[in-house]
């Protein structure tokens, strides 16, 4: 290594969008930001959120409602939340020129419909903040002493700071960059890390036949979920079928809980085709079907209740032949269908893993970090935000702004504790 040596105020390490916004808000308080990136450009990750159109925050809820569709960690961010929540982070991104829309569910999604454009703006005001961007700089480690990072290490130099912020995400994703260095450096540097785990993610069946389905997408569907044959959670909304299992909205939010539970033994799904109609209603429908009918093939009467893909698939687990007339269904037969429709099921073999997750559930121990300013109760002059702590939500901004209550916070503090002359909470 050359004796290289650089000093700042404040160095952020990942340009995510939790480590972009920490290094505006320290520089924005006065500070000397240096923001680090391994990869040669910023905010891979972000530029993949929302399919690729960014779905920047939630706002359907209040701050107490957002906090509880976090789960039991969810407390941990209620005073970040309340400095910069969905409200603060509508206006700052308004105020940098970025306009929004909320749709459906309470998202909120740039009137662009582009991720690009989100970054495009960060971006533009690290510039306009005068951050000293290092991109292709992968960090190989870090020197302490005396309970304080002194330094961190580069391949050809050491950059020094008076505080560092830990941005660098989670596993999920990982071609982006976030192959799970934050964690153990965290680890290295004496926190605890509760077990990194893929979290918004397919679901991998034990059924073949999926694949048959691929690609179709079910909208207004139920899915419910079993454990040993007892139910224990279920969704509904819109559903996809993967070459190997299943994907979508619904699937993706209950992932996690699928993960935890199939620690615990089998876990089966059943998708409710039907959920509009109970069973009598739906077995009165099929009756006067097949009465108004009675001549016609099985397989011909199908489309009228399935989509294409699902026929032949149908046909199989029901077993009842494609040529049986309506009028020739037996009772029995008929029940069997009946329950397929309300229940057609499947068994999860596992989550499709970091590779295809949305966000990591796990990380550094909440325990560890104060949740007022991100500050490390281990390494005093160490702030976290973003993917790398035990916090992750659901599908629908809630991630996205975990990143940017977090990151505010972060890039707060740092600055704060740099000795500026400035301390305040206006926006850019």
């Amino acid at each position: 290594m050359q004796n290289n040596q650089e000093q700042f105020d404040v160095v952020v390490i990942g340009g995510g969008p939790a480590g972009i916004l920490a290094a505006i808000r320290a520089a924005k308080q006065g500070a000397n930001v240096a923001l680090l990136e391994k990869n040669k450009t910023l905010g891979k990750k972000l530029l993949l959120t929302g399919k690729g159109r960014c779905n920047l925050t939630q706002v359907r809820y209040s701050n107490r409602d957002f906090i509880a569709k976090l789960g039991k960690n969810g407390r941990f961010v209620f005073s970040c939340l309340n400095v910069f929540g969905p409200a603060e982070t509508m206006a700052f991104f308004e105020k940098m020129g970025l306009k929004t829309k909320i749709e459906r569910g309470g998202r909120v999604f740039p009137i662009a419909d582009r991720s690009s454009k989100v970054l495009g703006i960060l971006a533009a005001h690290l510039l306009k903040n005068k951050v000293n961007l290092k991109c292709n700089e992968p960090v190989l480690g870090f020197e302490t002493k005396k309970g304080k990072i002194e330094n961190v290490i580069l391949k050809n130099k050491k950059i020094g700071a008076k505080n560092f912020i830990l941005c660098t995400g989670g596993k999920s994703y990982p071609e982006t960059g976030s192959t799970g260095d934050g964690f153990s450096w965290a680890k290295s540097l004496g926190h605890k890390i509760t077990r990194p785990a893929p979290a918004l993610t397919p679901i991998i069946t034990e059924e073949a036949w999926v694949g048959d389905a691929q690609g179709l997408s079910l909208k207004n569907v139920a899915l419910n979920i079993f454990l040993n044959n007892k139910k224990k959670d279920s969704r509904f909304g819109e559903m996809l079928f993967t070459d190997n299992g299943l994907s979508g909205p619904i699937v993706i939010d209950a992932s996690k809980r699928i993960g935890e539970l199939l620690k615990q033994g089998e876990v089966s799904l059943e998708i409710d085709l039907k959920p509009a109609l109970d069973f009598q209603k739906l077995d009165n429908r099929l009756k006067r079907d097949f009465a108004a009918n009675p001549r016609r093939d099985f397989k011909n009467y199908l489309p009228d209740l399935l989509p294409k893909k699902l026929i032949n698939t149908m046909i199989q687990l029901v077993g009842i032949s494609p040529e049986t007339k309506l009028n020739a269904i037996t009772r029995q037969q008929r029940r069997k269908l009946l329950h397929r429709l309300k229940g057609l099921k499947l068994t999860a073999k596992s989550l499709a893993g970091f590779e295809k997750a949305v966000v990591t559930s796990g990380g550094v121990a909440l325990k560890e970090i104060d949740p007022k300013t991100m500050r490390s109760r281990i390494i005093e002059n160490l702030f976290f935000a973003g993917e790398i702590i035990d916090l992750d939500g659901p599908t629908g901004g809630y991630n996205l702004q975990i990143c940017w209550s977090t990151a505010w916070a972060a890039g707060t503090w740092a600055a704060a504790g740099c000795d500026r002359k400035r301390f305040f909470l206006d926006f850019p």
